[in-house]
């Protein structure tokens, strides 16, 4: 989806007219001999009284060129604008959808469906695969959302845009999309117009061109001839965007570190020296940067080369229902589409449907399903729907161009083998050799082959570059391949000893059996690369997507078979398993072979509330039962099921998709912390948002909370409550907790209570608290074992400029002396506190020269009423 810049598109009358009237202003152009184009100025009236040559660092801003003003090189620069803007316009404003040989296309105006996005996405590898990353986010939309032509403008607490954006997203989710909209609102005058020039890339295009050399200007040129008259100060001094789109189909080493400076537009070296240069904003420093990629992709580009990430999240339930009612023939087939997929418990196609390819799929599917099939027969897995959607796009081409031999068959088993060995090779983009080696002749590519495989050409040499119409598609095709390999010639593609011989239908029940616990343990033993290839693979192995695989393509018929020993087999890794992310897929897994079996028992014990029979097993079970269902998990309460480590452990995954995790009392070690920080780190490549941590009332000791350091001095941690009373910490432990504390941390409220930090602790505290950087706003030291030294530190701390409004001291050893310090501290101006929990054994409170107001008498004369006051002087 999202094809843009892959043919040559002709001027409109109007714009080629106002070129051809403009052209040749100011000067003209030659070709140089290394088939860069170059400007010839012509130089007329010249008086040069002073030549500064700068030979030393970056140079000065070339802004004053006095050729730049010129009204020659105004007009040349809007000429340029307006064929460039033409250009682009034409080239975007249609949506393919499928492939652009036999797929439907529509304006894009019409039928584009808002995207959301966030800002600050993932830079981090994730082990997990993206579409069971998606399944396990439950707190997706409640960020806030940036505008897609606001992307590269200041937010409303900057002073500048950012120069460099990286663009991050998992695969279909509607990032080229998203450039094509962007651009065609830039060249159609609605957005970004203060952009004078857009030049933007694929990086599957500019893989093709990747061992030769370039300058930037004869790269620009090649790709947009509009630009030809454009000098090297052209560049220099106008307003430019370079969009990158598709970094991780990215074939370029992207070598930051060792590639040479190049600082000139004119200068020949590669593809890659080029794009780095750019990216590092050594080359064309004033020039805007936009990439786009799949999150695992983002670690390709250094940190300090982006100013900002964000994040492309797809589809939240309202666009849903705006795509299906713009992209389904009437409104009535798109409710019953919705309806569908929201009836199911489990939800998890409808939840897939943040993505708008599988949107797509699905509605391409349910649309010729819907007039045709019992409600109770239409697809209810993720598999069930990609058989069906095979089918469809199958018969939809009616014209088959085949070899005479050939059948459907035979295509559907050739594009599983190139799906299949391009997975193994985690290959998304591949070439006409690929597409031989696997005797698909691209010369006669045709048929069912135009309606799964995108042919794009180069821009520069119309090579064929071809992909998948989504990555999901190429693992369904390539789990079918295997499948089919094994029921038709016995051979085990996961196996080294791939040959097996098949000698009765109990040999071969055994031997599927062999194949899926091979199929699991790749899976399982992977970074989440063979996650959906499995889920597919077993739910192919289902009787019912058998026989319409059979029924309609001709595949070996084969006796309905049970697949009792796989479930199982899944069932005991479950049990076994003590990577809990990695249940989530395996309960997907079970969902693809009609078993809820796990899931039946332990919603039967909850309703009983008989917890006590809950088996490690029950609470993954759980686990998957709270995230794929409806269930608000906003907030974790571990008390509600099992004050145990074990148990969290299992019901982590909830946890990393909470807002609120309650883990008070529940008998916690610092083993938990360890756990904790395991998960929650691997949360920020997630984009999940814990805000609040109660790990109170358990025995972490110092231990545990140096355990948690990593995870709280991560800038990407926005966890704004944590609360650690009668953890068993000592100053050793609130020293290690300050440190994490004192950088870029959210943290604005923070409980410590019960806990015998001393003098010492309090010290480190107000170390904290004189941290400018320091965003606390309320503090809990109550019984801290501190005394009149402690307290004098902290509201020395507080007398300067800190942000705390609340401060508890409760049951501490201040005595008069501490008392007299607080006194001191509320005379000061400069402090902010506004609610002070003192120690009973206050006796006396000067108030003199403050705004109480009658609130502030009514709040005191509470307090002067209760039996633990023991103030004298007021």
């Amino acid at each position: 989806m999202g094809d843009f810049f892959t043919t040559g598109q002709a001027l409109d009358p109007e714009t080629a007219q106002f070129a051809e009237n403009q052209r040749g202003a100011g000067s003209t152009t030659g070709i140089a001999q290394d088939r860069s184009v170059v400007n010839q100025p012509q130089l007329t009236h010249f008086s040069a009284e002073t030549v500064i040559i700068n030979t030393y660092g970056q140079g000065p801003d070339r802004t004053d060129n006095t050729n730049s003003s010129s009204p020659q090189n105004k007009a040349n620069i809007k000429r340029c604008q307006a064929e460039l803007k033409s250009y682009i316009q034409n080239s975007t404003k249609k949506l393919y959808q499928g492939t652009k040989d036999y797929g439907s296309f529509t304006p894009l105006k019409e039928i584009y469906t808002e995207l959301y996005i966030t800002k600050g996405g993932s830079r981090e590898v994730n082990n997990e695969h993206e579409v069971i990353q998606l399944e396990c986010r439950r707190n997706l939309f409640e960020e806030k959302k940036i505008q897609l032509n606001d992307i590269l403008n200041a937010f409303s607490n900057e002073d500048d845009p950012p120069k460099r954006v990286l663009t991050t997203g998992i695969a279909g989710i509607g990032k080229s999309v998203a450039v094509q909209k962007f651009l065609l609102d830039w060249a159609s005058g609605e957005a970004n117009q203060t952009t004078q020039f857009i030049f933007p890339f694929k990086f599957r295009d500019l893989n093709l061109i990747k061992d030769e050399r370039w300058s930037l200007m004869t790269l620009i040129v090649n790709y947009f001839e509009e630009v030809k008259d454009f000098s090297d100060s052209d560049y220099c001094n106008s307003s430019v965007l370079f969009i990158f789109d598709g970094l991780d189909e990215s074939k370029l080493p992207l070598d930051f570190e060792n590639n040479e400076m190049c600082r000139s537009v004119t200068k020949t070296t590669t593809v890659d020296v080029l794009l780095t240069n750019l990216i590092s904003g050594k080359l064309l420093h004033k020039a805007s940067i936009w990439i786009t990629g799949r999150p695992a992709a983002a670690a390709k580009i250094p940190p300090e080369c982006i100013d900002r990430v964000t994040e492309v999240r797809g589809f939240n339930d309202e666009q849903k229902q705006q795509y299906f009612q713009r992209n389904v023939c009437n409104n009535d087939t798109a409710q019953k589409i919705l309806d569908h997929l929201m009836s199911k418990p489990l939800r998890s196609l409808y939840m897939m449907c943040h993505i708008p390819v599988f949107c797509w799929i699905t509605a391409t599917a349910l649309e010729n399903l819907l007039d045709k099939t019992d409600k109770d027969e239409l697809p209810k897995t993720v598999t069930e729907m990609y058989t069906h959607f095979l089918v469809i796009q199958t018969k939809l081409n009616n014209q088959k161009d085949y070899q005479e031999v050939e059948t459907d068959k035979d295509v559907i088993m050739k594009l599983g083998k190139l799906a299949f060995e391009q997975l193994q090779k985690s290959n998304i983009i591949f070439y006409k050799k690929d597409l031989e080696s696997c005797k698909i002749q691209a010369a006669v590519y045709s048929g069912v082959c135009t309606q799964i495989i995108r042919k794009e050409y180069g821009v520069l040499y119309k090579q064929e570059v071809y992909s998948f119409i989504h990555l999901s598609v190429q693992e369904f095709l390539a789990a079918l391949y295997v499948l089919e390999t094994f029921l038709n010639c016995g051979e085990n593609l996961l196996s080294s000893q791939t040959r097996v011989k098949v000698a009765s239908e109990t040999g071969e029940v055994f031997l599927l059996l062999l194949l899926h616990m091979q199929a699991v343990n790749t899976a399982l033993a992977s970074d989440g690369l063979w996650d959906l290839f499995l889920r597919f693979l077993l739910g192919l192995s289902q009787d019912s997507n058998q026989k319409l695989l059979q029924k309609v393509f001709g595949f070996k018929e084969r006796h309905p078979q049970s697949n009792k020993a796989t479930i199982n087999f899944i069932h005991e890794k479950i049990r076994r398993l003590s990577n809990t992310d990695k249940t989530i897929n395996l309960f997907q897994c079970l969902n693809e072979l009609g078993d809820q079996s796990l899931l039946e028992q332990v919603q039967k014990y909850l309703r009983s509330g008989d917890v006590g029979k809950i088996l490690p097993a029950h609470w993954s079970a759980l686990a998957f039962l709270l995230l794929i269902s409806n269930e608000d998990v906003d907030v974790f309460d571990l008390k509600k099921y099992n004050r145990s480590e074990e148990v969290l452990e299992r019901l982590l995954p909830v946890l990393k998709a909470s807002r609120v995790a309650l883990l008070s009392d529940c008998n916690l070690t610092d083993r938990c912390c360890k756990m904790l920080v395991w998960s929650l780190t691997l949360a920020f490549s997630c984009s999940f948002a814990l805000n609040e941590l109660d790990l109170s009332f358990n025995c972490l000791k110092d231990k545990g909370v140096n355990l948690l350091y990593p995870w709280l001095g991560n800038p990407k941690c926005r966890l704004v409550i944590l609360s650690l009373n009668h953890s068993r910490m000592t100053a050793v432990g609130c020293g290690s907790l300050t440190i994490a504390l004192s950088g870029s941390s959210a943290i604005k409220e923070l409980s410590l209570s019960f806990n015998s930090l001393m003098d010492e602790g309090a010290i480190r505290i107000s170390d904290l608290l004189r941290n400018p950087q320091c965003r606390l706003k309320i503090l809990s030291l109550n019984d801290s074992r501190m005394t009149a030294v402690g307290c004098g530190s902290l509201t020395i701390a507080l007398s300067g400029s800190s942000a705390l409004k609340e401060l508890s001291l409760s049951f501490n050893y201040l005595m008069d002396e501490g008392a007299i310090r607080i006194s001191d501290l509320l005379r000061n101006p400069q402090c902010r506190l506004k609610i002070l929990s003192g120690s009973s054994a206050l006796k006396e409170l000067d108030l003199s020269n403050n705004r109480l107001m009658d609130e502030g008498a009514i709040l005191l004369s509470d307090w002067l009423r209760k039996t633990q006051c023991k103030l004298k002087i007021l």
